[in-house]
This record gives structure tokens, sequence and C-alpha cells, in this order.
């Protein structure tokens, strides 16, 4: 039977649709129960809501004791060592006082529950110390920064600006791109979060950055976050909308073959490499459809594939691996492009 080409391109784009919800569910639905042994690990985790006590700023004096009374995140989240003396204050007073982000911090407020909050960090935190048993939960703070810093993390501290993830229905949004602000919404805390996690265990190869290299580096941080989050949609962990997460399922092979066909995996020349693996909104060098940091998702497909072959290397052992050329050759990452339809 004769089927319209335009008809076999709607097939095949549903098909590959229906394939990656299916592959998402079933992948999830069997690892969303929280594994036994990882319910065991103890984790403490109370979130302390900043923005009452900052809202209550009227004078610089007000400032000046929140900056006392919260002296770990004044130092680290806001830096208050390099600001001269008397600029920090006058700069909470003046954001405490605006109108505007006092309605943002409200809706804000409105947005994120405390209880929820500690609710869904705590299994992801036992997660990490399930697998890196010296993690240590930091302090939790959560602010509202006039939609100047996402997230602060470091061994001490995370700190959340709430306002920057508040969503669609925000009077104020950050002053990003369309394709990056789709990433601020209240179901991209926590894997923004584990991304920012990662970094303390993800090691590189610090000479030689080639691209295959920044890829598996990328790769290791979203497998890094998905053993983390095992309920949470690739969607979500790579930014991608589930059409985008359906194209670059469906078209692996062809992009594979991109990279393959003109020798990128080696390529060191800075400007080509952030082409294909830094923050853009589609990547017309493979097709105009391909969503931007696709080689941190092809990155993350030979990890997993490289996981799979190598069943008992733990996560720990993962991250610290330094070397992409092994992960990929011992990975046997190989997808072939999708023949076209008759």
């Amino acid at each position: 039977m004769h089927i319209p080409a335009r008809l076999r391109t709607q097939l095949a784009a549903l098909s590959a649709a229906v394939l990656v919800l299916f592959t998402a569910c079933n992948r999830h639905d069997d690892q969303c129960e929280l594994d036994p042994n990882v319910a065991k690990v103890p984790v403490q985790v109370q979130v302390e809501r900043l923005e009452k006590s900052f809202f209550q700023i009227q004078t610089p004096a007000d400032a000046e004791r929140f900056v006392r009374e919260h002296g770990l995140f004044a130092r680290q989240a806001l830096q208050s060592q390099q600001y001269p003396a008397g600029m920090l204050s006058a700069t909470l007073t003046r954001l405490a006082s605006n109108t505007e982000l006092r309605k943002l911090g409200q809706q804000a407020d409105t947005t994120f529950r405390t209880e929820q909050l500690e609710q869904e960090l705590k299994p992801m935190f036992q997660h990490i110390r399930y697998s890196f048993p010296d993690f240590r939960v930091p302090p939790v703070k959560t602010f509202v920064s006039g939609l100047s810093q996402d997230l602060f993390v470091n061994d001490s501290l995370i700190a959340i600006s709430t306002d920057f993830f508040v969503g669609p229905e925000a009077v104020y949004r950050p002053n990003v791109p369309r394709y990056i602000l789709r990433r601020y919404t209240p179901e991209h805390v926590l894997p923004t979060l584990a991304l920012a996690i990662s970094n303390k265990y993800n090691k590189k190869e610090l000479t030689n950055q080639t691209m295959l290299g920044e890829m598996v580096q990328f790769g290791k941080s979203l497998y890094f976050a998905e053993r983390m989050l095992p309920c949470t949609p690739d969607s979500l962990l790579m930014g991608y909308t589930d059409k985008e997460m359906a194209g670059v399922v469906f078209n692996e092979g062809k992009i594979w073959a991109h990279f393959v066909e003109k020798n990128l995996l080696y390529n060191t020349a800075p400007f080509t490499v952030q082409k294909y693996v830094g923050e853009r909104p589609n990547i017309p060098e493979i097709d105009k459809t391909c969503p931007g940091r696709v080689g941190a998702w092809v990155g993350w497909q030979i990890v997993r594939k490289y996981m799979a072959e190598h069943p008992n290397v733990t996560l720990k052992q993962l991250m610290a691996e330094r070397n992409a050329q092994r992960i990929l050759s011992e990975s046997r990452y190989r997808p072939k492009p999708r023949r076209a339809e008759r």
C-alpha cells in the first residue's frame, strides 16, 4: 500500500513520541519506589525560608541585622565581603521594598511549600549519600534574589532562589532566551540542583579537552542526576520539550553519524565544541529541528551504554573516571541511523 510521504513523516514522529513515552514510563515506574537500602540512609533535611525575614527589611539597619543573623548565607550566596561598606545593606533595602518583587515573592511563597520541598529533597539526598557516603547534607535555604542568581551550591550551603522557578504564571521571569526560560519551573528545581551537586564528584581530564571529553563530562552529570532522581523524566533532566526529546531519540543514529562523519569527536576548537554542547536554541549543522546541547545528550547515552555494559561499576567509580575515550570504547556505543520509510 502506498503511503504519502507527509503521512509517513507524521507517523514516524508519532511512533517516536510513543516510544519515548513508553520508555520513560517503563524505566521510571520500575524505579520510583525507593530502594529499601536507600530508604535506610539517615538524612535530615530542614529548609529555612529566608523570604519572610528578607521582606521585613525596611531600613539599612534592618538589612545589616539580616546579614548578621544569616552570616553563612550572606557570606557565600550574597558574597557580602565583596561589597563596599554599606552597599549590600542599601541593595537589600531597595530590593525588599520593591513592590513588584514583593508580588513575585508572594507567588514564590505560594508555589513552594516548605514541607513539600523537604519531602522532595530527602530521597534525592538519600540517593546521594547511598552512593557517596561522605556526602553531608548542607543547610538548605530559600530566598528571593530579584532574579539575580538561581542556585548557590557548595559543601556548606544550598541556596535556592524560588523567584526563578515560579514558572509561566510569574509576574516577572528571568531575562533569558525562551529555550532556557522553560527550564525555570517548579519541576526543574531538583534536576537543576542534582546537576549542580554532580560537579563535586564529576572528574575530568584537565588537558587536551576534546569534543568527546566534554560530551562524556556532561553525560556523567546527567547520569548522576538520573540516578539521584529516578522518577524524573529525561525531558526534565535535559530541559527539552517532549517533542525535542522524541526527535533526538528517533534520530540518535543520524546525530551520532554527524559527529563521526564530520570528525568532531576529537576536535579541540572551543568554538566548535561549544556549538554542540553549549546553550543554543538549535543546531542547524545537524538539522534545524535539532535542539541545543545535543552533544551532552549523546554523551549521556554513551555513559548509559557504558554502565549497562559494566554492571559492576559503581556510580562513584564512574564519576571518578577521567578517560572519556575509555568510556566510549568500552561502551560499544554504535547507534545506527534509521532506514527511510518506503
